[in-house]
Protein backbone atom coordinates (compact mmCIF):
# COMPACT_ATOMS: atom_id res chain seq x y z
CA UNK A 1 0.00 0.00 0.00
CA UNK A 2 1.51 3.34 -1.16
CA UNK A 3 1.93 6.13 1.27
CA UNK A 4 0.34 9.37 0.25
CA UNK A 5 2.74 12.29 -0.04
CA UNK A 6 1.72 15.06 2.31
CA UNK A 7 0.62 18.26 0.61
CA UNK A 8 3.34 20.97 0.29
CA UNK A 9 3.57 23.39 3.05
CA UNK A 10 3.00 27.08 2.59
CA UNK A 11 6.75 27.73 2.64
CA UNK A 12 7.35 25.09 -0.03
CA UNK A 13 4.64 26.59 -2.17
CA UNK A 14 6.20 30.02 -1.84
CA UNK A 15 9.61 28.63 -2.78
CA UNK A 16 8.16 27.03 -5.95
CA UNK A 17 6.36 30.23 -6.83
CA UNK A 18 9.53 32.25 -6.31
CA UNK A 19 11.51 29.86 -8.54
CA UNK A 20 9.06 30.19 -11.43
CA UNK A 21 8.90 33.94 -10.93
CA UNK A 22 12.69 34.26 -11.17
CA UNK A 23 12.69 31.97 -14.22
CA UNK A 24 10.03 34.09 -15.92
CA UNK A 25 11.88 37.34 -15.19
CA UNK A 26 15.12 35.84 -16.52
CA UNK A 27 13.43 34.67 -19.71
CA UNK A 28 11.78 38.06 -20.17
CA UNK A 29 15.12 39.81 -19.72
CA UNK A 30 16.83 37.51 -22.23
CA UNK A 31 14.05 37.76 -24.79
CA UNK A 32 13.23 41.43 -24.39
CA UNK A 33 16.79 42.77 -23.79
CA UNK A 34 17.84 44.91 -26.74
CA UNK A 35 20.76 43.62 -28.78
CA UNK A 36 24.09 45.31 -28.36
CA UNK A 37 25.69 47.22 -31.20
CA UNK A 38 28.01 44.29 -31.93
CA UNK A 39 25.09 41.83 -31.88
CA UNK A 40 23.11 44.00 -34.31
CA UNK A 41 26.04 44.06 -36.74
CA UNK A 42 26.38 40.29 -36.61
CA UNK A 43 22.63 39.74 -36.81
CA UNK A 44 22.24 41.71 -40.04
CA UNK A 45 25.53 40.39 -41.41
CA UNK A 46 26.70 43.84 -42.42
CA UNK A 47 29.07 46.48 -41.11
CA UNK A 48 28.11 49.96 -42.32
CA UNK A 49 31.19 52.17 -42.62
CA UNK A 50 31.52 55.84 -43.58
CA UNK A 51 34.69 56.76 -45.45
CA UNK A 52 36.12 59.13 -48.03
CA UNK A 53 37.92 58.59 -51.30
CA UNK A 54 41.58 59.44 -50.97
CA UNK A 55 45.14 58.26 -51.38
CA UNK A 56 45.40 57.02 -47.81
CA UNK A 57 41.83 55.83 -47.26
CA UNK A 58 39.58 54.18 -49.83
CA UNK A 59 39.36 53.74 -53.59
CA UNK A 60 36.21 52.25 -55.14
CA UNK A 61 36.69 49.73 -57.92
CA UNK A 62 34.97 46.94 -59.77
CA UNK A 63 36.46 44.53 -57.25
CA UNK A 64 34.80 46.41 -54.38
CA UNK A 65 37.53 48.76 -53.32
CA UNK A 66 41.09 49.09 -52.12
CA UNK A 67 43.24 51.33 -49.95
CA UNK A 68 44.65 51.37 -46.43
CA UNK A 69 41.38 51.99 -44.58
CA UNK A 70 39.63 49.54 -46.91
CA UNK A 71 42.06 46.77 -46.02
CA UNK A 72 41.75 47.43 -42.29
CA UNK A 73 37.95 47.47 -42.38
CA UNK A 74 37.77 44.35 -44.55
CA UNK A 75 40.03 42.51 -42.12
CA UNK A 76 37.80 43.58 -39.21
CA UNK A 77 34.63 42.56 -41.07
CA UNK A 78 36.14 39.16 -41.86
CA UNK A 79 37.03 38.83 -38.19
CA UNK A 80 33.36 39.44 -37.31
CA UNK A 81 32.09 37.23 -40.12
CA UNK A 82 30.12 40.00 -41.86
CA UNK A 83 30.22 42.01 -45.09
CA UNK A 84 30.97 45.72 -45.46
CA UNK A 85 28.65 48.36 -46.86
CA UNK A 86 30.56 51.55 -47.64
CA UNK A 87 28.97 54.96 -47.30
CA UNK A 88 30.85 57.76 -49.07
CA UNK A 89 29.19 61.15 -48.42
CA UNK A 90 29.82 64.08 -50.73
CA UNK A 91 31.35 66.13 -47.93
CA UNK A 92 33.97 65.16 -45.41
CA UNK A 93 32.13 66.99 -42.65
CA UNK A 94 29.14 64.65 -43.14
CA UNK A 95 31.19 61.65 -42.04
CA UNK A 96 31.25 62.62 -38.37
CA UNK A 97 27.58 63.64 -38.52
CA UNK A 98 26.63 60.20 -39.82
CA UNK A 99 28.72 58.60 -37.09
CA UNK A 100 27.52 60.81 -34.25
CA UNK A 101 23.88 60.14 -35.13
CA UNK A 102 24.42 56.39 -35.32
CA UNK A 103 23.46 56.10 -38.99
CA UNK A 104 26.70 54.20 -39.62
CA UNK A 105 28.45 51.69 -37.39
CA UNK A 106 31.80 53.43 -37.61
CA UNK A 107 33.84 55.86 -39.68
CA UNK A 108 37.20 54.84 -41.17
CA UNK A 109 38.43 57.85 -43.09
CA UNK A 110 41.85 58.83 -41.78
CA UNK A 111 40.23 60.84 -39.00
CA UNK A 112 42.48 62.71 -36.57
CA UNK A 113 41.63 62.53 -32.88
CA UNK A 114 41.00 66.09 -31.73
CA UNK A 115 39.53 67.61 -28.56
CA UNK A 116 36.57 69.03 -30.47
CA UNK A 117 35.73 65.68 -32.05
CA UNK A 118 35.90 63.86 -28.74
CA UNK A 119 32.71 65.68 -27.82
CA UNK A 120 30.88 64.26 -30.84
CA UNK A 121 32.09 60.66 -31.25
CA UNK A 122 34.06 57.93 -29.53
CA UNK A 123 37.42 56.90 -30.94
CA UNK A 124 38.89 53.44 -31.19
CA UNK A 125 42.56 52.50 -30.86
CA UNK A 126 44.93 54.63 -32.92
CA UNK A 127 46.83 52.98 -35.76
CA UNK A 128 48.64 55.90 -37.43
CA UNK A 129 50.33 59.12 -36.40
CA UNK A 130 50.43 62.22 -38.59
CA UNK A 131 51.47 65.85 -38.47
CA UNK A 132 49.56 68.65 -40.17
CA UNK A 133 51.78 70.38 -42.71
CA UNK A 134 51.39 73.63 -44.61
CA UNK A 135 52.04 72.94 -48.29
CA UNK A 136 53.13 75.25 -51.11
CA UNK A 137 54.41 74.85 -54.67
CA UNK A 138 58.12 74.74 -55.41
CA UNK A 139 59.17 78.08 -56.87
CA UNK A 140 56.45 80.04 -55.08
CA UNK A 141 57.04 82.20 -52.03
CA UNK A 142 57.64 80.01 -48.98
CA UNK A 143 56.19 81.19 -45.65
CA UNK A 144 58.63 80.26 -42.90
CA UNK A 145 56.45 81.30 -39.95
CA UNK A 146 52.81 82.03 -39.22
CA UNK A 147 53.65 85.75 -39.42
CA UNK A 148 54.67 85.23 -43.05
CA UNK A 149 51.10 84.19 -43.87
CA UNK A 150 49.88 87.78 -43.88
CA UNK A 151 48.32 88.45 -47.26
CA UNK A 152 48.32 84.76 -48.18
CA UNK A 153 45.27 82.50 -48.40
CA UNK A 154 45.02 78.88 -47.37
CA UNK A 155 42.47 76.41 -48.72
CA UNK A 156 41.39 73.46 -46.54
CA UNK A 157 38.70 70.80 -46.63
CA UNK A 158 35.54 71.96 -44.87
CA UNK A 159 34.99 70.13 -41.59
CA UNK A 160 38.53 68.78 -41.43
CA UNK A 161 40.91 68.90 -38.50
CA UNK A 162 42.93 71.36 -40.57
CA UNK A 163 40.08 73.82 -40.23
CA UNK A 164 40.19 73.35 -36.45
CA UNK A 165 43.93 74.04 -36.46
CA UNK A 166 43.50 77.29 -38.40
CA UNK A 167 40.74 78.43 -36.04
CA UNK A 168 43.06 77.80 -33.12
CA UNK A 169 45.89 79.75 -34.77
CA UNK A 170 43.50 82.59 -35.58
CA UNK A 171 43.00 83.28 -31.87
CA UNK A 172 46.56 84.61 -31.77
CA UNK A 173 46.69 85.72 -35.40
CA UNK A 174 43.24 87.13 -36.21
CA UNK A 175 44.37 88.27 -39.67
CA UNK A 176 44.88 84.65 -40.75
CA UNK A 177 42.95 84.05 -43.99
CA UNK A 178 41.64 80.71 -45.18
CA UNK A 179 38.86 79.24 -47.25
CA UNK A 180 36.99 76.07 -46.25
CA UNK A 181 36.15 74.15 -49.42
CA UNK A 182 33.27 71.62 -49.40
CA UNK A 183 32.86 68.74 -51.85
CA UNK A 184 36.60 68.29 -52.28
CA UNK A 185 39.26 65.85 -51.11
CA UNK A 186 42.69 66.69 -49.65
CA UNK A 187 44.22 65.10 -52.77
CA UNK A 188 42.37 67.55 -54.99
CA UNK A 189 43.55 70.56 -53.00
CA UNK A 190 47.13 69.29 -53.19
CA UNK A 191 46.78 68.89 -56.94
CA UNK A 192 45.54 72.47 -57.28
CA UNK A 193 48.50 73.76 -55.29
CA UNK A 194 50.90 71.75 -57.47
CA UNK A 195 49.33 73.25 -60.59
CA UNK A 196 49.51 76.78 -59.20
CA UNK A 197 45.74 77.17 -58.90
CA UNK A 198 45.91 77.53 -55.12
CA UNK A 199 48.52 79.28 -53.02
CA UNK A 200 48.58 77.07 -49.92
CA UNK A 201 46.81 74.12 -48.34
CA UNK A 202 47.17 71.96 -45.24
CA UNK A 203 47.64 68.19 -45.43
CA UNK A 204 48.38 65.32 -43.11
CA UNK A 205 51.97 64.14 -43.48
CA UNK A 206 51.01 60.64 -44.69
CA UNK A 207 48.64 62.03 -47.30
CA UNK A 208 51.19 64.50 -48.57
CA UNK A 209 53.90 61.84 -48.82
CA UNK A 210 51.56 59.68 -50.88
CA UNK A 211 50.39 62.43 -53.24
CA UNK A 212 53.83 64.02 -53.59
CA UNK A 213 54.97 61.10 -55.74
CA UNK A 214 52.60 62.30 -58.44
CA UNK A 215 53.23 66.01 -57.88
CA UNK A 216 56.91 66.40 -56.92
CA UNK A 217 56.52 70.20 -57.04
CA UNK A 218 54.77 70.10 -53.66
CA UNK A 219 56.81 71.33 -50.70
CA UNK A 220 56.34 71.57 -46.93
CA UNK A 221 56.52 75.13 -45.66
CA UNK A 222 56.11 74.30 -41.96
CA UNK A 223 54.36 72.01 -39.50
CA UNK A 224 51.18 73.43 -38.01
CA UNK A 225 50.48 70.83 -35.33
CA UNK A 226 52.05 68.37 -32.97
CA UNK A 227 51.77 64.72 -34.05
CA UNK A 228 48.17 63.51 -33.94
CA UNK A 229 46.68 60.06 -33.81
CA UNK A 230 44.43 58.57 -36.50
CA UNK A 231 41.62 56.27 -35.38
CA UNK A 232 38.17 54.97 -36.29
CA UNK A 233 35.20 56.91 -34.96
CA UNK A 234 32.15 55.31 -33.31
CA UNK A 235 28.72 56.59 -32.25
CA UNK A 236 28.61 58.03 -28.71
CA UNK A 237 26.60 56.40 -25.93
CA UNK A 238 26.83 53.65 -23.34
CA UNK A 239 26.91 50.75 -25.80
CA UNK A 240 30.61 50.22 -26.48
CA UNK A 241 30.39 46.59 -27.60
CA UNK A 242 31.54 47.25 -31.18
CA UNK A 243 34.27 49.60 -29.97
CA UNK A 244 35.53 46.96 -27.52
CA UNK A 245 35.52 44.36 -30.31
CA UNK A 246 37.61 46.76 -32.38
CA UNK A 247 40.11 47.18 -29.56
CA UNK A 248 40.53 43.41 -29.30
CA UNK A 249 40.86 43.16 -33.07
CA UNK A 250 43.64 45.77 -33.28
CA UNK A 251 45.49 44.14 -30.40
CA UNK A 252 45.42 40.88 -32.31
CA UNK A 253 46.37 42.59 -35.59
CA UNK A 254 49.40 44.22 -33.95
CA UNK A 255 50.45 41.03 -32.18
CA UNK A 256 50.47 38.84 -35.30
CA UNK A 257 52.21 41.46 -37.46
CA UNK A 258 49.28 41.93 -39.82
CA UNK A 259 48.90 45.63 -38.99
CA UNK A 260 52.52 46.31 -39.84
CA UNK A 261 52.12 44.32 -43.05
CA UNK A 262 49.11 46.40 -44.16
CA UNK A 263 51.00 49.61 -43.36
CA UNK A 264 53.99 48.48 -45.40
CA UNK A 265 51.77 47.48 -48.31
CA UNK A 266 50.39 50.99 -48.59
CA UNK A 267 53.11 53.26 -47.23
CA UNK A 268 56.36 51.30 -47.18
CA UNK A 269 57.53 52.59 -50.55
CA UNK A 270 56.12 56.10 -50.80
CA UNK A 271 59.41 57.85 -49.97
CA UNK A 272 61.83 55.76 -52.03
CA UNK A 273 61.81 57.98 -55.13
CA UNK A 274 63.76 61.21 -54.78
CA UNK A 275 62.87 64.48 -56.50
CA UNK A 276 65.33 64.19 -59.44
CA UNK A 277 64.25 60.60 -59.99
CA UNK A 278 60.60 61.59 -60.09
CA UNK A 279 61.25 64.40 -62.55
CA UNK A 280 63.20 62.06 -64.83
CA UNK A 281 60.42 59.49 -64.67
CA UNK A 282 57.75 62.08 -65.51
CA UNK A 283 59.83 63.22 -68.48
CA UNK A 284 60.17 59.63 -69.73
CA UNK A 285 56.42 59.14 -69.33
CA UNK A 286 55.85 62.03 -71.73
CA UNK A 287 58.66 61.30 -74.16
CA UNK A 288 59.14 57.53 -74.32
CA UNK A 289 56.09 55.75 -72.98
CA UNK A 290 53.61 56.74 -75.75
CA UNK A 291 55.54 54.68 -78.30
CA UNK A 292 55.99 51.68 -75.99
CA UNK A 293 52.60 51.62 -74.29
CA UNK A 294 50.96 49.46 -77.01
CA UNK A 295 53.61 46.79 -76.43
CA UNK A 296 52.98 46.72 -72.68
CA UNK A 297 49.24 46.62 -73.25
CA UNK A 298 49.60 43.74 -75.71
CA UNK A 299 51.72 41.77 -73.26
CA UNK A 300 49.28 42.56 -70.47
CA UNK A 301 46.33 41.25 -72.48
CA UNK A 302 48.22 38.17 -73.66
CA UNK A 303 49.51 37.13 -70.25
CA UNK A 304 46.69 38.47 -68.06
CA UNK A 305 48.75 40.94 -66.04
CA UNK A 306 48.40 44.68 -65.45
CA UNK A 307 50.36 46.39 -68.25
CA UNK A 308 51.36 49.21 -65.91
CA UNK A 309 53.28 46.75 -63.75
CA UNK A 310 55.16 45.57 -66.86
CA UNK A 311 55.89 49.17 -67.79
CA UNK A 312 57.15 49.85 -64.26
CA UNK A 313 59.47 46.83 -64.41
CA UNK A 314 60.80 47.95 -67.77
CA UNK A 315 61.44 51.49 -66.58
CA UNK A 316 63.36 50.22 -63.56
CA UNK A 317 65.39 47.94 -65.82
CA UNK A 318 66.14 50.16 -68.82
CA UNK A 319 64.41 53.55 -68.42
CA UNK A 320 62.44 52.43 -71.51
CA UNK A 321 65.55 52.37 -73.67
CA UNK A 322 65.31 49.42 -76.15
CA UNK A 323 69.05 49.56 -76.77
CA UNK A 324 70.08 49.53 -73.12
CA UNK A 325 73.08 47.35 -72.25
CA UNK A 326 74.49 46.79 -68.75
CA UNK A 327 78.10 46.14 -67.79
CA UNK A 328 77.15 42.49 -67.19
CA UNK A 329 75.73 42.07 -70.69
CA UNK A 330 71.99 42.12 -70.06
CA UNK A 331 70.09 43.92 -72.82
CA UNK A 332 66.87 45.47 -73.98
CA UNK A 333 63.73 46.97 -72.48
CA UNK A 334 63.45 44.18 -69.90
CA UNK A 335 67.23 43.67 -69.58
CA UNK A 336 67.28 39.95 -70.25
CA UNK A 337 70.41 37.84 -69.91
CA UNK A 338 71.39 35.62 -72.83
CA UNK A 339 70.41 32.56 -70.81
CA UNK A 340 67.02 33.96 -69.84
CA UNK A 341 66.32 35.00 -73.43
CA UNK A 342 67.06 31.46 -74.58
CA UNK A 343 64.84 30.08 -71.83
CA UNK A 344 61.82 32.07 -73.08
CA UNK A 345 62.65 31.63 -76.77
CA UNK A 346 63.93 35.15 -77.54
CA UNK A 347 66.71 35.52 -80.12
CA UNK A 348 66.96 39.34 -80.35
CA UNK A 349 66.99 40.91 -76.91
CA UNK A 350 67.06 44.44 -78.34
CA UNK A 351 63.81 43.98 -80.27
CA UNK A 352 61.23 45.88 -78.14
CA UNK A 353 58.32 43.47 -78.63
CA UNK A 354 60.45 40.37 -78.07
CA UNK A 355 61.98 41.86 -74.95
CA UNK A 356 58.63 42.83 -73.41
CA UNK A 357 57.00 39.49 -74.20
CA UNK A 358 60.04 37.53 -73.04
CA UNK A 359 60.46 39.57 -69.88
CA UNK A 360 56.79 39.17 -69.00
CA UNK A 361 56.93 35.42 -69.52
CA UNK A 362 60.05 35.17 -67.36
CA UNK A 363 58.55 37.29 -64.56
CA UNK A 364 55.38 35.20 -64.49
CA UNK A 365 57.41 31.98 -64.48
CA UNK A 366 59.23 33.22 -61.37
CA UNK A 367 55.93 34.06 -59.72
CA UNK A 368 54.54 30.59 -60.50
CA UNK A 369 57.61 28.86 -59.07
CA UNK A 370 57.29 30.48 -55.66
CA UNK A 371 55.78 28.37 -52.84
CA UNK A 372 51.98 28.27 -52.88
CA UNK A 373 51.77 29.64 -49.33
CA UNK A 374 52.99 33.06 -50.49
CA UNK A 375 49.89 35.17 -51.12
CA UNK A 376 49.41 38.34 -53.14
CA UNK A 377 50.70 40.99 -53.17
CA UNK A 378 53.73 39.46 -51.39
CA UNK A 379 53.96 36.91 -54.18
CA UNK A 380 54.44 39.65 -56.77
CA UNK A 381 56.97 41.53 -54.63
CA UNK A 382 59.05 38.38 -54.18
CA UNK A 383 58.83 37.52 -57.87
CA UNK A 384 60.16 41.00 -58.62
CA UNK A 385 63.00 40.49 -56.15
CA UNK A 386 63.80 37.19 -57.87
CA UNK A 387 63.78 38.95 -61.26
CA UNK A 388 66.55 41.13 -59.89
CA UNK A 389 68.61 38.83 -57.68
CA UNK A 390 67.51 35.33 -58.70
CA UNK A 391 65.27 32.71 -57.10
CA UNK A 392 68.21 31.05 -55.38
CA UNK A 393 69.28 34.13 -53.45
CA UNK A 394 65.65 34.93 -52.64
CA UNK A 395 65.26 31.45 -51.19
CA UNK A 396 68.43 31.94 -49.13
CA UNK A 397 66.93 35.15 -47.71
CA UNK A 398 63.66 33.35 -46.97
CA UNK A 399 65.56 30.67 -45.02
CA UNK A 400 67.41 33.33 -43.02
CA UNK A 401 64.08 35.07 -42.37
CA UNK A 402 62.55 31.88 -41.02
CA UNK A 403 65.63 31.12 -38.91
CA UNK A 404 65.25 34.55 -37.32
CA UNK A 405 61.70 33.78 -36.26
CA UNK A 406 60.01 35.86 -38.96
CA UNK A 407 57.60 34.84 -41.71
CA UNK A 408 59.37 33.79 -44.94
CA UNK A 409 56.11 34.17 -46.87
CA UNK A 410 55.76 37.89 -46.16
CA UNK A 411 57.67 40.48 -48.14
CA UNK A 412 57.89 42.86 -45.18
CA UNK A 413 59.93 40.23 -43.29
CA UNK A 414 61.99 38.96 -46.22
CA UNK A 415 63.05 42.44 -47.36
CA UNK A 416 64.40 43.05 -43.86
CA UNK A 417 66.74 40.08 -44.22
CA UNK A 418 67.74 40.27 -47.90
CA UNK A 419 70.57 42.78 -47.16
CA UNK A 420 72.17 40.16 -44.89
CA UNK A 421 73.23 38.27 -48.04
CA UNK A 422 76.04 40.80 -48.43
CA UNK A 423 77.49 40.01 -44.98
CA UNK A 424 79.94 37.15 -44.70
CA UNK A 425 78.63 35.82 -41.40
CA UNK A 426 75.28 35.25 -43.13
CA UNK A 427 76.01 34.34 -46.75
CA UNK A 428 78.78 31.83 -45.91
CA UNK A 429 76.13 29.41 -44.65
CA UNK A 430 73.73 29.87 -47.58
CA UNK A 431 73.41 27.68 -50.62
CA UNK A 432 73.95 30.39 -53.23
CA UNK A 433 76.43 32.60 -51.38
CA UNK A 434 77.04 36.32 -51.63
CA UNK A 435 74.54 38.75 -53.14
CA UNK A 436 74.06 42.51 -52.96
CA UNK A 437 70.88 41.93 -51.02
CA UNK A 438 69.97 45.58 -50.61
CA UNK A 439 69.54 45.93 -54.39
CA UNK A 440 66.40 43.77 -54.77
CA UNK A 441 64.81 45.64 -51.85
CA UNK A 442 65.34 49.01 -53.55
CA UNK A 443 64.42 47.44 -56.89
CA UNK A 444 61.02 46.27 -55.67
CA UNK A 445 60.21 49.47 -53.82
CA UNK A 446 61.09 51.55 -56.89
CA UNK A 447 58.83 49.48 -59.13
CA UNK A 448 56.00 49.85 -56.65
CA UNK A 449 56.45 53.60 -56.79
CA UNK A 450 56.54 53.68 -60.61
CA UNK A 451 53.46 51.47 -60.75
CA UNK A 452 51.54 53.82 -58.47
CA UNK A 453 52.39 56.83 -60.60
CA UNK A 454 51.40 55.07 -63.82
CA UNK A 455 48.14 54.07 -62.18
CA UNK A 456 47.50 57.72 -61.33
CA UNK A 457 47.39 58.72 -64.99
CA UNK A 458 44.40 57.94 -67.19
CA UNK A 459 46.49 57.70 -70.34
CA UNK A 460 50.17 57.46 -69.39
CA UNK A 461 52.32 59.60 -71.62
CA UNK A 462 49.41 61.25 -73.44
CA UNK A 463 48.81 64.57 -71.75
CA UNK A 464 50.14 64.10 -68.21
CA UNK A 465 46.72 64.84 -66.72
CA UNK A 466 46.00 62.90 -63.53
CA UNK A 467 43.06 60.56 -63.76
CA UNK A 468 40.08 60.75 -61.50
CA UNK A 469 39.83 57.86 -59.01
CA UNK A 470 38.94 54.63 -60.70
CA UNK A 471 38.85 56.20 -64.19
CA UNK A 472 40.77 53.41 -65.86
CA UNK A 473 41.28 49.74 -65.18
CA UNK A 474 43.51 47.34 -67.04
CA UNK A 475 41.29 45.27 -69.30
CA UNK A 476 41.66 41.52 -69.27
CA UNK A 477 43.69 41.50 -66.06
CA UNK A 478 42.90 41.84 -62.40
CA UNK A 479 44.70 44.68 -60.68
CA UNK A 480 47.17 43.70 -58.03
CA UNK A 481 46.39 44.44 -54.42
CA UNK A 482 49.01 47.15 -54.52
CA UNK A 483 48.28 50.79 -53.92
CA UNK A 484 45.25 51.44 -56.11
CA UNK A 485 44.93 53.87 -59.01
CA UNK A 486 45.32 57.46 -57.80
CA UNK A 487 47.29 56.11 -54.88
Amino acid sequence: MKRRRPPPTVIQRLEILAFFLVLAITLMFVLIRPMTHLERVKHRGELVVATRIGTTTFQPSGEGGSGFEHDLVKAFANHLGVKVRWVVPDRFEAILSLTGSGRVDLAAAGISVTRERLGRVRFGPHYQQVTEELVYRNGASRPESVEDLRGMRIAVVAGSSHEETLRRLARQHPWLDWKSVPDVSPDELLRRVAEGKLELTVADSKELASVRRFFPELRVAMELSEPRFIAWAFPPGRDTSLLEATERFFERLAANGRLQQIRERHFGHVDVLDYPGLLTFMQRVRERLPELEPLFREAGRHYGVDWRLLAAISYQESHWNPGAVSRTGVRGLMMLTRATAGQVGISDRTDPRSSVMGGTEYFLSLRRRLPEDIREPDRTWMALAAYNVGLGHLEDARRITEAQGKDPDRWIDVMEHLPLLSQRQWYQDTRHGYARGWEPVQYVQNIRGFYDILSWFARPGRDGTPARPGRERAKGAALLEILPPTL
